[in-house]
Formats: C-alpha cells, structure tokens, sequence
C-alpha cells in the first residue's frame, strides 16, 4: 500500500493531502519499466553466453557432440590399424610379390601421393570440430587412395601369376627342414657374432639346428649346379639353380642324396644335416641368392609354414644373437 503524504496549511489551520502530478507519476512507470528490460536484457545475456543454464535441447545437442568425438576417436584408431596391416601388404607387394615376378616396385612418392588441386574440404570449414573432421576425412581419402593403388597392383600381380607357373614352382618356397625334426631355429640373417672369432659379422643365410642324419630337402624346382666339399667354410654344401636368377645353397651337409646335373622337384630330399666345414655344431646353413644378390630366406617360406610358425620363426630370426658358422 502506497504512502499517503500530507501538508499544513496555515491558512485553513489543517493539513492537506498531497497529490502527485501524473506526470511524475508515468516518469516513475516509465523508469521502472525501462530498468527492468535492461536488467532482464543483461540475464538474457549472461545465459547465452555461460554455462550456467542449459535447455534440455542443449544438453542434449552437448551429450551428442561428445558422442561424435568418441565415435571420430574410434574411427582414427581403426584406420591406424588399417594403415598398419596395408603397410604391411605394400612391403610384401614391393619386396616379395614383385620381387617373385621381376617387376618394378611401386615408388613410394606414387603410394603417398597428396590431392592437389582445389581445396577438397572446404564444406568442412567453419565448424566448432572442423580441423578434426577434415584430419580425419583427409586420412581416409588417402587410405582408400592407397587401397586402390594396391588393389590394382595385386591384379597385376595376378596376371604375372598365371603367365609364370614354372617360376612359381622354381622359387624356394619351403623350409629346407621339417619342423618336427627341427630343434631350433639357431640364427637368422643380419649381422651376427661369429662363432670363433666373436667378431661382429653379416651372416648371409639362416641356420636350422637339428640332429646330424635329419633329411634336407629342395626348397623349389631347379638343378643341382653343385654337391661337393670345394667351397672354403661350407663344407659338404648343395647348390640349386632354379632358374629366373634364384639359387639356393645348404652347407655342412653329412652327406648328399643328389649329384651335380640332376634336377630336383621341390619337396625332394637331396642331402642330410652334418657339421662339415666351418661348423661350431650339427645343423644347416641355408641360403637363397637372386641375381647372384643375397636374399632373407624368411621371406620365402609361404609354402609349407601355418601363421603362427611363420611368426615364432620371425620372432627368433631377429634376435641378433650368435650364428653357429
């Protein structure tokens, strides 16, 4: 209830009520009025811009962002595992597959090629998560680039395939030992300690630790170009010409099964493991040459090792430890 306000008159000895002027009186309306809106204008603001009220529709577009990031996070992991497994394939596609099938490897400026040209992600601009979401979208668009360079490239070596059956029979693509008669597997090619002098040095084959008189077998097609003990270090030794520039050689034999000339099937036993030579113990030396060039015999055993004997066997051929000739 408002106040009434009252005066002395000392003309009438009494007092009198004093009446406000209505201009005053719609001045006072008008200023509260006026200090509402500005005060409720600030609110609105403040809301706007902080955190500390959020319509149910807000939480809900934030729940859904959140969301999305995870999901991006996720996508990023799974294509990082698909970049793994497809660097994988192309270095089987350059160093064996292609090297099989003498052709030329793919450069890698042509597997990591950018896209030139107009910006392709300009429509993902100007976005809160812009910068990731193109990242992302940028990754992608190289690995499907990749996938397709290698997809194609995996047709051409198709095509090789069928026209070159004989060279598929040739190369050596089996373990010369079998792995029930196998004891170890002693040391893989890369540089070694000899076994005599303790000197660091490249051992150019693998070593097969087995009991003397285990079977040695032809690890491809070809003819034997030599069996003899003539050649310093490897003692009773076999040599293999597969043909296509493959050979390959098992030293420190006990004795042989074949003779020079005499052509060989894959699978065949030409010889038994010994410690001819320059031999610190019972087992076989092996090695594959292409053109005459020295080659990692891990790398052609495809044709008779499951994944998981594949993967023990790698997992000791790269321990750089002491080779046993």
């Amino acid at each position: 209830m408002s106040k009434v306000k009252y005066y002395y008159d000392p003309d009438t000895l009494s007092y009198r009520k004093i009446e406000p002027k209505k201009s005053r009186r719609y001045r006072n309306i008008g200023f509260f009025l006026l200090g509402s809106a500005l005060f409720g204008l600030f609110g609105l603001i403040l809301l706007l811009n902080t955190n500390i009220v959020n319509t149910p529709r807000e939480l809900s577009l934030s729940r859904e962002v959140k969301n999305y990031e995870l999901q991006f996070e996720l996508l990023n992991k799974k294509m990082q595992q698909i970049e793994e497994v497809l660097a994988n394939i192309e270095d089987r596609d350059n160093n064996i597959y292609r090297l099989y099938f003498e052709a030329n490897p793919i450069p890698e400026e042509q597997r990591r090629a950018g896209f030139g040209g107009i910006n392709r992600y300009k429509s993902l601009e100007g976005f809160n998560n812009s910068q990731m979401i193109i990242a992302t979208t940028k990754r992608l668009d190289i690995i499907k680039k990749q996938m397709a360079i290698q997809s194609k490239s995996l047709e051409e070596i198709a095509v090789l395939a069928k026209e070159k059956e004989k060279l598929l029979a040739a190369i050596p693509a089996i373990q010369p030992i079998n792995n029930e008669d196998l004891t170890r597997m002693a040391s893989g090619f890369g540089w070694r300690s000899d076994p005599f002098t303790k000197a660091r040095k490249m051992h150019r084959g693998m070593d097969f630790t087995a009991p003397k008189g285990t079977p040695v077998y032809a690890s491809g097609d070809g003819k034997v170009v030599r069996a003899d003990n003539n050649s310093s270090g490897y003692g009773k030794h076999i040599r293999i010409d597969h043909g296509y520039g493959y050979l390959s050689l098992y030293a420190h034999l006990s004795k042989y099964n074949v003779k020079r000339r005499q052509k060989v099937k894959r699978g065949d036993l030409i010889g038994f493991v010994g410690s001819t030579g320059r031999s610190e113990a019972p087992h076989l030396h092996y090695e594959v040459r292409k053109d005459k060039q020295h080659i990692n015999p891990i790398n052609f055993y495809y044709g008779n090792l499951t994944l998981k004997e594949f993967q023990n066997m790698l997992k000791y051929a790269n321990q750089e430890n002491q080779s046993l000739d």
